[in-house]
This record gives structure tokens, C-alpha cells and sequence, in this order.
């Protein structure tokens, strides 16, 4: 009897399985097949031999209060998980510029590519130099983060505010984690798949609940991986992996002059290359309710509103608290 029940389990195990990807639908490398919610431009633009195409969406408010604001996606994510952000940014007056960053979304995922925060940023500039806009709120999440303190300290005089939401990179990888070549870290990603992707994002973005408004943002990536596409995109994925794990960006915290805001969902535990650490070393990693407190002391007049028992995606998980945070401090 017992024999059978445990049989009984595999089946529902290998059918629910089976329906998790029989409900992918496959993306092409650029998305041409996925719909954003706001109409998508292209910055055509040439860079290290080659010939890219960067898109951004640029949502105009009804009502203008004068400012633009910049939304920078993580490494898991594009422009299009914004859209409630950008809409309610609208609603209350904002410009809000969302780049999807080379190797991301839907532009272009180049082959030969030095990928580094310094170009990311300059990318990023070049979309705002053609759009003729001279001072900007920034908001990055996760590796956007990233990219935001390099944005930051490479264009100060175009930064009016800097909001933190549960950036990645708030400590150096490199002392915790063992190196892994781009070669092997282009094998790992070639190995994914949507069961793959939403164990993660059970683990450090959700708490092991899963909602169906969280499903469209592990579509996107997952849709990749059942596309002949995604040898593409993984490779690119290996590259900005080696970007993050080798450009450290928390020893130039203190170097950040503008008004800064953290918003830290605390029960996050993101950290790159976790596995590869020793497994003393792995609890120590990405302990954000620490981490959040640290950085805020490194920047200057910095504020950090903690969001407690909430992971990864603030802005996903728990929309009106983050949208609390981030309204107060730019308003």
C-alpha cells in the first residue's frame, strides 16, 4: 500500500512537472514574440565592433511634475516587471525612462562582448543623451543596483536621488565564492529550465509561496530556455555573471554624494556564486537585514526602510509597501 501511495506521488510529481513546461511558451533571444506593456524604442548604436540595438520604454505622465525617473532591471529580469511602478509613476507626474540593458529583454545579445558596469552605465547615458533629458531619479533593483552606483559615480551631475531596492552586490562575491570560468558558467546556464528558475525563485524571492502574479516574470526567462535561441542568451547570461562576480561595486559606497534611499526586503538571501562557497561561509551570504544596515552607513545621509519577512522582489511581493517607501522619498 505504502508502495502505491509513493507511486501515486511520483506520477502527480512527473504530470505537474510536465504541465510547468507544456505551459512555456517559447521566446526568441529579443522577445519580437513578448508584448511589453508600454511602447518599446531601440537606441541603434555601435559598440566594441558591434552593431547593437538597445531598447527602453519611455512613459509619458498625463500631467507633468517636471521630473524623470530611470528604472533598472535585475540580472533575472527585464523592463517589462516595471509596469505597475511606471504606471502609478505616471499617475503621479513622473517621466519614467525603462532601458532593458544589452544582453537583457529585448535588445541585443551580443557574442563578443567585454560586459562591464562602466559600459552598462555608459549605455544607459547614451538612451538619456538622446532623449535630451539632463538630471534623472534612479531607481535600480537587484544587478540594476549595480548599475546604478556605477551610473552614479560615473555621471554625478546627472543624479538627483538614488533608490536601492534589494541590489545585489552589497558585499565582494570574490571572498566568499570560488571562481568559475565564463566557460563553465555558460555550461550551468545552458542547464536551466522553468522548474530550475521557479525553485529559485521560491527560495529567495518568495518564501516557498507562489502566486500567479509571480508567474509571468518566471515566463519570461523560462520561455528562453525552451527556444533555439537560448544557447544566445545563456551565453550572455555567463558573461554579466562573470561582470557581477569580478566587478564589486561595495568599496565605492562611501564614494555616493546624492540623496540616497534602501529599500531592503530582509528575508532575502541572494548571493552570486553561494554554491560554490564553503558551506561554513554559505549562511553568512547574502544576509540582507545586515546588509542593508551596512550600506547605509557607508553612503552619507543615506535612509533604508526595511521591509521585514519580505525577499528579493519588493516590488513584486509586497507592491504597496515598496510603493510607500518610493513615493515618500521622491515626491
Amino acid at each position: 500500500m505504502k508502495y502505491c501511495k509513493n507511486i501515486f506521488i511520483a506520477l502527480i510529481l512527473i504530470v505537474s512537472t510536465s504541465l510547468l513546461f507544456s505551459q512555456v511558451k517559447p521566446l526568441d533571444a529579443e522577445l519580437t514574440n513578448y508584448q511589453y506593456p508600454f511602447e518599446v524604442h531601440f537606441l541603434n548604436f555601435t559598440s566594441q565592433k558591434n552593431d547593437l540595438k538597445m531598447a527602453y520604454m519611455d512613459v509619458q505622465p498625463t500631467k507633468s511634475n517636471g521630473k524623470v525617473i530611470m528604472l533598472l532591471h535585475g540580472k533575472n529580469f527585464n523592463g517589462a516587471y516595471w509596469e505597475r511602478t511606471a504606471k502609478d509613476l505616471s499617475d503621479k507626474g513622473f517621466r519614467v525612462i525603462i532601458p532593458d540593458q544589452i544582453g537583457f529583454g529585448k535588445s541585443s545579445k551580443p557574442q563578443s562582448y567585454q560586459f562591464s558596469f562602466s559600459q552598462l552605465a555608459e549605455n544607459t547615458k547614451a538612451i538619456l543623451d538622446k532623449l535630451k533629458i539632463d538630471k534623472i531619479i534612479v531607481l535600480g533593483h537587484s544587478m540594476g543596483g549595480m548599475i546604478a552606483t556605477r551610473f552614479t559615480l560615473q555621471y554625478p551631475e546627472k543624479v538627483e536621488k538614488l533608490i536601492f531596492e534589494n541590489p545585489i552586490g552589497l558585499e565582494d562575491y570574490k571572498t566568499f565564492a570560488a571562481y568559475q570560468t565564463i566557460d563553465q558558467a555558460y555550461q550551468s546556464e545552458l542547464k536551466n529550465t522553468a522548474e530550475i528558475y521557479k525553485n529559485y525563485q521560491l527560495k529567495f524571492y518568495y518564501d516557498n509561496k507562489w502566486k500567479a502574479e509571480y508567474q509571468p516574470w518566471l515566463d519570461l526567462i523560462a520561455g528562453w530556455t525552451v527556444h533555439p535561441d537560448y544557447p544566445k542568451v545563456a551565453w550572455n547570461a555567463a558573461l554579466t555573471s562573470d561582470m557581477i562576480y569580478n566587478q564589486p561595486v561595495c568599496y565605492e559606497f562611501k564614494n555616493i554624494k546624492v540623496s540616497t534611499l534602501l529599500i531592503i526586503g530582509t528575508r532575502d538571501r541572494t548571493a552570486i556564486g553561494k554554491d560554490r562557497a564553503p558551506k561554513e561561509l554559505q549562511p553568512k551570504m547574502g544576509q540582507y537585514q545586515e546588509l542593508g544596515k551596512k550600506t547605509q552607513q557607508q553612503i552619507v545621509g543615506s535612509k533604508l526602510v526595511e521591509i521585514e519577512n519580505v525577499g528579493h522582489l519588493p516590488h513584486i511581493e509586497v507592491y504597496h509597501k515598496f510603493w510607500n517607501a518610493l513615493y515618500e522619498f521622491i515626491k
